[in-house]
């Protein structure tokens, strides 16, 4: 309600002016300062830290065996059916399938938002009560959830022990086991390496002399390994249970185990076999190289490297550094725990570990740690923010004063640390998109107290005095606008709500803050700004007591002049932003011609803007690239190729990268998947597990301590490294990963045909489709 300005006397019953008289009249307000800013300092502290969004992507991948059959009988009798059944239920958006000999692996991913459990009751439910019509060439099948907690956050490369991969997996065992019990981590596993098996080698000749068979000697080691309940029985008052156990406890033991009888005497396995305990064969190779940059461990973290500075130099030598056989020791973080505090615990762990367990000549490299990349993110964008909110300050003093500037500073601690407490309550942390709305909500959550301050400051100057009663006035004549204003703000960005696909969640902390902060605006502008503004400028202006109702008992009157007196004209013209602005905007007044031209300027250079993208003369994108200080190369090699062909190519693009300036390290992985990103977890690198294919997991010196961005470097790579694969027939993928959420690849097209054509067609079809992607300008790794 607006008050009346002409002396008479303004109720202010509504209630907004009733809360705005409460704190105006008490020291509610300092309570408010105080409660906003603790609850703010514990959300920041409380809140988990990440460096994206959790996007709920309920996930799961269906291993189902099929043996004896072929990757097109696979295809026909057991992917097909299970597809279209597993198509049916209620949230799935795809389904997808993959056939080989013998196997199939069908992937169910529901809706992004959907609950992850109902989702995976309902998945196990459909299989469970369509046993009967699984098709009968299936003999197993295997239900395997995925999910963004499967991201490992903490990597480590083992290497040394003088090269030898299987007894670095056995190094490698024993911490797993340790780490794998600090509080809130969810899975800890090895990576490279072989494991240490027992083989029976059989030597045809002895079972044929022996009359025996190769199915004795496997029921011999099978019956040995048997253990059977039986029943209890009760002597001498103590009851007794029986078991029937040969279990082996260790490899000798299989010598002893009798295979059969010959002539009236029993065979033994070390009769017909020898027992070997050793080593698997390689199935795999893992290998951890330093770069150019080895001096520069940003990642890693308080554990460092075992190799200090120099002497990582000089084993690097600046260049063509040799990659040793490593393993990879992988720890994920349990659901809703701190990336930050998980990452802190397994490092100081590794740390203890290494003293203790570690043998001297095994060296312990921190590959990845997620928690000190989501933490120093975060501390950017704080830092980021402190600078927003300086050169708001300043543009404030500048333009109003500071004690204006300072009234309207501490609004903003206290709407951030509101804002703060609901992100918390709501589930969301703090991540990259949560301060960016933050940033975002800053040039906007300043304007309601700015006209608040403004508007009292005005009716004090005009009145030239200071009561409660001018404050009350002045807030009820800006109340609509600034409601208005703010409800408006708020409408623009709930739309946000309503994106689908996996942008929707990643944007949901900033579809949530800004219009949060623009609320707890508005709640300040109405409380602590008026109370403040009246404090804070009453020693400029006289001012008496005042009774409850308002109503000054100092005997001085408002009269209708000076409640409209206007500023001094001349006192305008001497202001410093009436002296800059003046010459430039009077020669556009002057002429109707003149103004009309101006606009029309603006216009045509409005819409030359727009041309920009449609001539591609700009990138149109989603979202910027990202400096991040880690990539991946993808290496498929063809089909059939050999284990070592694979590793010898991946050898030579490791000689590449030794030669680039800003690589600090990599971990190479041939024949078996690297521990996964959420860039990977979506794309299904996991099952990148043939010998003909290969990854490089590169690690990036810290973009504080280099020039380029991480995509201009790996551009600069690209043709190099693409140049050695196709010499060996193979395709090369550069991954970054993504500024936002993930996707199957920047460029999907999907083959359709009808069911009577055949695969062989739709090949055809895709192999068209491939060509002519690959004649457009910018489209690579097609």
């Amino acid at each position: 309600m607006k008050g009346n300005l002409n002396g008479g006397e303004s109720p202010h019953n509504d209630l907004i002016s009733k809360i705005v008289k409460a704190f105006l009249d008490s020291n509610l307000s300092i309570i408010l300062i105080i409660a906003a800013s603790l609850v703010g300092l514990a959300a920041l502290w409380i809140t988990p830290r990440e460096e994206d969004p959790q996007i709920v992507v309920p996930l799961a991948d269906v291993f189902v065996q099929a043996p004896g059959f072929d990757a097109k009988q696979v295809e026909q009798l057991v992917a097909t059916p299970l597809e279209r059944m597993l198509s049916q239920i209620d949230g799935v958006e795809y389904v997808y399938s993959m056939s080989r000999d013998d196997q199939a692996i069908i992937t169910v991913r529901f809706y992004v938002g959907q609950d992850r459990e109902r989702s995976l009751v309902k998945l196990f439910k459909k299989l469970n009560e369509n046993q009967d019509a699984i098709p009968s060439a299936v003999k197993a099948w295997v239900l395997k959830p995925v999910e963004i907690d499967d991201v490992p956050i903490v990597t480590m490369a083992l290497t040394g022990a003088g090269d030898d991969s299987s007894q670095l997996r056995r190094i490698g065992e024993e911490m797993v086991e340790r780490l794998a019990s600090i509080k809130q981590v969810n899975r800890a596993y090895i990576v490279g390496g072989e494991p240490r098996v027992v083989r029976v080698e059989v030597m045809p000749d002895r079972l044929q002399a022996y009359q025996l068979t190769l199915a004795d000697v496997q029921g011999a080691i099978r019956a040995a390994n048997d253990v059977i309940p039986g029943d209890q029985i009760s002597r001498n008052d103590t009851q007794l249970q029986i078991r029937t156990s040969a279990g082996l406890r260790y490899p000798g033991e299989l010598n002893n185990l009798v295979v059969g009888v010959f002539q009236g005497l029993p065979v033994y396995i070390k009769d017909v076999a020898e027992v070997i305990d050793a080593a698997n064969e390689p199935a795999s190779y893992v290998r951890h190289g330093w770069g150019a940059a080895a001096e520069f461990p940003q990642h890693h973290g308080s554990l460092g490297t075992r190799l200090g500075a120099e002497e990582v130099a000089v084993q690097a030598g600046g260049f063509g550094v040799e990659s040793r056989p490593a393993i990879t020791i992988a720890i994920s973080k349990q659901k809703g725990a701190n990336s930050v505090s998980v990452s802190g615990a397994v490092i100081d762990a590794a740390e203890k570990l290494r003293a203790e367990v570690l043998p001297g000549d095994v060296e312990l490299t921190i590959t990845r740690n997620s928690g000190l990349t989501a933490d120093e993110k975060v501390n950017e964008l704080i830092e980021a923010l402190g600078i927003a909110i300086l050169i708001v300050v300043l543009l404030l003093t500048v333009g109003m004063g500071w004690r204006e500037a300072l009234i309207v500073a501490i609004a903003v601690p206290v709407v951030f640390g509101l804002t703060l407490f609901v992100n918390l309550l709501f589930g969301f942390t703090i991540n990259r998109v949560t301060l960016f709305a933050l940033i975002l909500a800053l040039g906007l959550l300043v304007d309601d107290p700015i006209v608040d301050v403004e508007n009292i400051a005005r009716h004090f100057h005009q009145k030239k005095r200071a009561s409660r009663r001018i404050v009350l006035d002045a807030v009820a004549e800006i109340r609509p606008p600034l409601i208005s204003a703010t409800l408006a703000v708020i409408v623009s960005f709930l739309p946000m709500f309503f994106i689908t696909g996996m942008m929707g969640p990643y944007m949901s902390p900033m579809a949530l803050n800004v219009p949060v902060a623009m609320l707890m605006s508005m709640l300040v502008a109405f409380t602590i700004t008026p109370w403040l503004t009246y404090h804070v400028l009453k020693k400029e202006f006289p001012h008496g007591d005042e009774s409850a109702d308002g109503e000054s008992t100092n005997g001085a009157e408002e009269s209708a002049g000076e409640s409209h007196a206007a500023y001094d004209p001349e006192a305008v013209k001497q202001t410093l932003l009436y002296r800059i602005f003046r010459p430039v905007m009077l020669p556009l007044l002057k002429t109707r011609f003149r103004a009309v031209g101006f606009l029309s300027l603006i216009g045509v250079l409005t819409i030359a803007a727009m041309g920009l993208g449609a001539m591609r003369l700009v990138p149109l994108k989603m979202l910027p690239f990202d400096n991040k200080n880690e990539f991946l190369i993808l290496l498929d090699m063809p089909e059939g190729s050999t284990l070592e062909r694979t590793s010898a190519v991946v050898q030579q693009l490791e000689g590449n990268l030794a030669r680039e300036a800003e690589v600090v390290d990599w971990t190479s992985y041939v024949g078996c998947s690297s521990p996964i990103d959420f860039n990977g977890l979506v794309r299904h690198y996991y099952l990148r597990g043939g010998a003909h294919q290969g990854e490089i997991r590169v690690n990036l010196v810290g973009k504080k301590n280099r020039v380029q961005q991480s995509h201009a470097i790996t551009l600069r790579m690209r043709d190099e490294l693409t140049k050695v694969a196709t010499d060996a027939g193979a395709m090369l993928r550069i991954v970054e990963l993504p500024p936002g959420p993930p996707v199957l690849a920047s460029l999907v097209a999907e083959v359709y045909g009808p069911m009577e054509r055949s695969y062989e067609e739709l090949l055809q079809s895709a192999g068209v489709v491939k060509r002519r992607l690959e004649l457009e300008p910018g489209v690579v790794e097609v």
